[in-house]
């Protein structure tokens, strides 16, 4: 509903007569209409001061954080230099851009945080009031403008992001994910990446870290390597170590993606070869068996004429051994 112009009283008194009005619109040009617009452009102002569009002061203790999280621990040393960086320029010059709260939905009297996390924090630890444009708005106007907010920051990481996007999916405010979509900017194959990294266990996430330098890519490889069970036991143990913990965020993804793929390697390196010696008990020759995944060599060797006899004795005879050998594999077989 449109609010009244509250300059309207400036033009529409009781005493004006028709005449007046007349003379009005007559005379509503050149100046005259460059005053009535900035009249308009006032009571727009206005009406907005009174929808709540404006910047005020708050107690931060009012503020609640936003149902939908996009930050991983405002308190841990991933944020820390960040934070003192916000703290110090809102301690030198002030806080130039207010953060966006709402009205609580749920409790009178109270607000909650849109965007402006670190804005707020600085506010408490400074011992200040926090500037704040306070609006009504939906859930869903509330996700759109927190996530493009966010969106345009280069603070917020990938995998943060990624974890917004999940959270508001599973809110359920449309089937067609249209409003995650235009929280983030992101199309549906970069929305697809980002919930199947945000799958990923939150013990092994937060472990993790915001990782700032880590991007799209590189964490969907690491949800590829992720996808054996064995390897995510593997990881979850390995983050936890505390030589791994503490390290910056961004060391600690390094450091598990090059485990991840070292333990690839040798899994699908090949076994060393199983190699067996034979010797006749007259010792006139040596036979040296090597068996390398599917493939079997014998190699003969004698002084005398006794390898090369052998092998053609061996040779001469090997459809009656390989007879043999299936007949005895066939009885065990059955007997089995």
């Amino acid at each position: 509903m449109a609010r009244k112009n509250p300059f309207a009283s400036l033009l529409n008194s009781e005493d004006t007569t028709s005449e007046n009005r007349a003379v009005l619109d007559y005379a509503a040009k050149g100046a005259t209409r460059s005053l009535l617009n900035s009249i308009d452009e006032m009571a727009t102002q206005a009406g907005k001061l009174l929808e709540g569009e404006t910047i005020v002061e708050l107690d931060p203790a009012l503020i609640d954080d936003s149902f939908a999280k996009d930050r991983f621990a405002l308190d841990s040393d991933d944020y820390r230099e960040e934070l003192e960086r916000v703290v110090a320029a809102v301690r030198e010059r002030g806080q130039d851009t207010p953060v966006l709260v709402r009205p609580h939905p749920l409790q009178p009297g109270r607000y909650m945080l849109v965007f402006g996390h670190l804005r707020r924090l600085s506010a408490v630890k400074l011992g200040r009031k926090v500037r704040t444009v306070i609006k009504e708005m939906t859930d869903r106007e509330h996700v759109i403008a927190q996530g493009q907010e966010n969106n345009g920051r280069a603070n917020t990481s990938f995998i943060e992001k990624a974890v917004f996007a999940a959270d508001i999916v599973n809110r359920h405010f449309d089937d067609d994910n249209s409003t995650v979509m235009a929280a983030l900017g992101a199309d549906k194959s970069t929305l697809s990446k980002m919930l199947a990294v945000a799958s990923l266990p939150e013990p092994l996430l937060k472990g993790i870290g915001r990782a700032t330098r880590i991007g799209r890519d590189r964490w969907y490889d690491l949800k590829l390597l992720l996808d054996k069970p064995s390897n995510l036991d593997k990881a979850l143990q390995f983050i936890t170590a505390p030589a791994i913990a503490a390290l910056p965020s961004d060391q600690r993804f390094e450091a598990l993606a090059k485990h991840l793929k070292v333990t690839k390697a040798e899994t699908r390196s090949k076994p060393a070869p199983s190699r067996t010696s034979w010797r006749p008990t007259d010792g006139r020759l040596a036979a040296e068996t090597v068996a390398d995944g599917k493939k079997f060599t014998l190699a003969l060797k004698a002084r005398g004429p006794d390898a090369r006899a052998f092998g053609d004795y061996l040779t001469e005879h090997l459809d009656r051994l390989y007879a043999e050998f299936r007949q005895q594999d066939d009885t065990r077989t059955n007997g089995e």
